[in-house]
């Protein structure tokens, strides 16, 4: 087929999809199956809920023809009115609320929007575990709600999982952040509240994505479509892939998506190792996995991986894809079949994944409304409950930098606020991307307002501030208020999808409105920041005019109630932040293109595990309006590695290779010691403290972090009290580094655990005793 013909034909799929995704939702029904009003399908096999899943799908595989197989390997799955299944759109998104991103959902009617929570970055500062899971459990509460109603699916590629590697990526705002056990413990609650399983039984599918070493868009002309990650074993082993395994392992998943680019020269979808190997294999994934969409199409079109379209249909079904978002498959698979290039069986057994999901969720289980959760419905969306989830998560995820000591405000002394910015008075831009449509938004300006008289001036007309035209005003208004707030940053037009920045600076202007106001105000100057990624703004942090900063990255629709909030004292701040906040000599050594972690000559490594340089701010930086003591209560000190002993009678020295031993070849269930810390608030004000747990390996060990964060905890402590912290230091998942080779192995010798500023060292000795040569 020429180019110009195949183009053509996926243009004209892409419509008939969207066309046939359109009329699915306007419907108003729920796509499910086995309705015990028909008569013709009441009584088949796998519409029997008495018998098991994987009993049901054999069945309905048997009956399906081959067309109809192949038709249903796609996002926009047909309907086969002879078996009484309705057509079903795969793809809704739910990053951070029930989004229309996706053509599976759509507002309107009945559900004129849903809770839009903070963007997953500002979220991921509260370092709180149950919050995490709670919103997961309303988001699926209001996707439930929505499908019962026939306005969204049951199926959300949600959330995004890689790791905040650089911080100019466009897409670091839907990341939990740059380390990887953060975003593990993230991805697992947020996951486990998302899919709120009962036994086997899903309320909603979670996906994680993008598998794997997927942190690029489009830098400097390199973009996802043709970019090739080249990733080391160790650091796809101990970074890139620590998210997704505890997403599959930890949060059972029901579904992982595989990336654009190629990893070491090879599509990820397209990669036996990775995904039958990995996914399914080590990690033993109950789901399916599916493409990012038209990624099939791009390892083709764009990779040129392989010579012909069905070879390339043919390689991503048989390395382990089960379904694809996109045209490529419904129009390449016969082919291949026709080729030899694939089998019937093949495509059973990825349907045999898909349709098993389907089945967990209830849609072959007849009318939804007789299900478990078909009493949900318009009412149970936007509630005031999940309002004011919505308005803590913000509350809990804000992080403030700096404080002088002008902060909380006082109502009695400064009635009269300056609110200046291009980011003062936003509602959409609180949302971030991959959003909704929100319930109702509170800007910060009208939080602020809520407590005290406020002047208004944006100071630039949007955050580009190409032009300095508007900074008098901003410049008289700050002079005649009795404190300053400038609300900056960013928005979607400067970090994205598709967009990632070039430097770290304040867009445009910024800087300059921040100084000239700075220097105008009569009061405090007070600089809020919105942003996903990290933001170069050493001038204010070293300028004594500027008296604090708060980061709110993208706050969600209560933003600026949540902001007002902890300007007033009315909440005290506790977030940290979950990435490193570089200056902007930072990236003029570091391409984006290198996606090594660790540092080598020239090339200063990344993340606070790897990069020792200056920064403006540090990995789990937060101040509070209160002081907290740490203090060890019960720490040990020692711990014996018992190795297998076998492993020595066939020889298997490779155990203590470099001093440290094989996580596989210890008995892990053994190697756990309590450590109990007392946090005591010292301060005046009520607050919450989030206790970082890192640790530090031996010396000698010279393939390893310098320091990685192994667990946290957040604690509300009341002024004058304190509060005792227990947490269990398990060796192979706490003491255990990732060698050259990928390797997991615990080093002999003397660790140290970092606590604020305390440290404790522990021993680890290996023990031999019974070993006979």
């Amino acid at each position: 087929m020429s180019r110009t013909k195949h183009d053509s034909l996926i243009l004209l799929l892409l419509l008939l999809i969207a066309i046939l995704s359109i009329s699915s939702v306007e419907s108003g029904r729920p796509p499910f199956a086995c309705d015990p009003r028909n008569g013709l399908t009441r009584s088949l096999r796998f519409c029997r809920t008495n018998l098991p899943i994987h009993v049901r799908v054999r069945d309905l595989l048997g009956r399906l023809t081959l067309p109809e197989k192949i038709r249903l390997l796609v996002n926009n799955a047909i309907d086969v009115p002879r078996l009484g299944i309705r057509g079903y759109e795969w793809w809704s998104e739910a990053l951070h609320g029930v989004s229309n991103v996706g053509p599976g959902t759509k507002f309107g009617g009945s559900f004129p929007g849903a809770t839009s929570f903070p963007q997953v970055i500002t979220t991921a500062a509260s370092f709180n575990e149950s919050l995490w899971e709670r919103i997961g459990q309303v988001v699926s509460d209001e996707a439930r709600a929505m499908y019962n109603g026939g306005m969204a699916g049951l199926t959300y590629w949600s959330p995004n999982v890689n790791i905040f590697r650089d911080p100019r990526w466009g897409r670091g705002q839907e990341t939990p952040g740059e380390d990887p056990v953060l975003a593990g413990k993230y991805v697992a609650s947020y996951v486990s509240g998302l899919q709120s399983a009962t036994g086997n039984r899903l309320k909603v599918a979670a996906c994680c994505k993008h598998y794997t070493a997927y942190d690029l868009d489009n830098w400097k002309g390199v973009d996802r479509f043709h970019f090739n990650a080249r990733v080391s074993k160790q650091d796809l082993a101990d970074t890139y892939n620590v998210p997704f395994k505890a997403c599959v392992v930890e949060g059972k998943v029901a579904s992982v998506m595989c990336s654009y680019n190629q990893v070491n020269g090879k599509p990820t979808c397209a990669d036996p190792d990775l995904l039958k190997g990995t996914i399914r294999g080590q990690w033993h994934l109950n789901g399916y996995i599916v493409s990012d969409c038209d990624s099939v199409g791009v390892m083709y079109d764009t990779q040129h991986f392989t010579v012909t379209p069905e070879e390339s249909a043919a390689a991503t079904i048989k390395a382990g894809l089960d379904l694809d978002c996109g045209p490529f498959l419904a129009i390449y698979t016969d082919l291949a079949i026709r080729r030899g290039l694939l089998t019937v069986t093949d495509v059973d057994m990825a349907l045999a994944n898909t349709v098993t999901v389907q089945m967990r969720l209830g849609m072959f289980d007849g009318e939804p409304s007789a299900q478990p959760y078909g009493h949900l419905g318009p009412r149970h969306v936007c509630t005031p409950d999940h309002k004011q989830l919505a308005l803590e998560a913000a509350r809990q995820g804000i992080v403030l930098l700096k404080n002088s000591g002008s902060l909380p405000l006082s109502t009695s002394r400064h009635r009269t606020i300056a609110v200046i910015g291009p980011n003062s008075d936003v509602t959409e831009t609180m949302i971030g991307n991959y959003a909704g449509v929100a319930c109702d938004y509170t800007s910060p300006l009208k939080g602020i307002s809520r407590y005290v008289r406020t002047v208004h001036q944006v100071g630039c007309s949007n955050v580009a501030c190409r032009a300095n035209n508007l900074f008098g005003f901003a410049e008289v208004a700050a002079r005649h208020a009795d404190a300053t707030v400038l609300i900056m940053g960013l928005d979607q037009s400067i970090e994205a999808e598709f967009k990632d920045r070039t430097g770290l600076l304040l867009p445009g202007y910024q800087q300059e409105l921040v100084t000239r106001v700075a220097q105008a105000s009569k009061g405090p100057t007070i600089l809020v920041l919105m942003s996903g990624g990290p933001i170069d703004v050493s001038f204010a942090k070293y300028d004594r005019r500027v008296s604090a900063i708060l980061w709110a990255g993208y706050p969600g629709q209560a933003g600026g109630t949540a902001i007002a909030d902890i300007l007033f004292g009315t909440t005290n701040p506790g977030g940290k932040l979950p990435m490193t906040w570089y200056p902007q000599s930072y990236v003029a050594k570091v391409p984006m293109t290198n996606m090594g972690m660790r540092p080598s000559p020239g090339y200063p490594g990344r993340t606070y595990r790897f990069y020792k340089g200056p920064v403006v701010f540090s990995f789990g930086h937060g101040l509070s309006y209160t002081n907290f003591k740490q203090s060890l209560a019960l720490a040990p000190t020692d711990l014996s590695v018992l190795i297998n002993t076998n492993l020595f009678a066939t020889k298997n020295y490779s155990t203590l290779s470099s001093n440290a031993i094989k996580v596989k070849h210890t008995n892990c269930d053994s190697l756990s010691l309590p450590l109990h810390i007392d946090v005591e608030n010292i301060g005046n004000m009520d607050g919450t403290h989030t206790l970082l747990l890192f640790s530090e390996p031996p010396t000698s060990v010279k393939w390893s972090p310098n320091k990685q964060l192994i667990s946290f905890h957040r604690v509300h402590v009341v002024a004058g009290l304190k509060q005792r912290v227990k947490i269990d230091i398990h060796a192979c998942k706490h003491l255990s580094v990732v060698d050259e080779f990928g390797i997991r192995r615990i080093p002999i010798g003397q660790h140290s655990l970092y606590i604020g500023d305390l440290k404790h060292s522990i021993s680890l000795q290996a023990n031999l005793e019974g070993i006979k040569n």
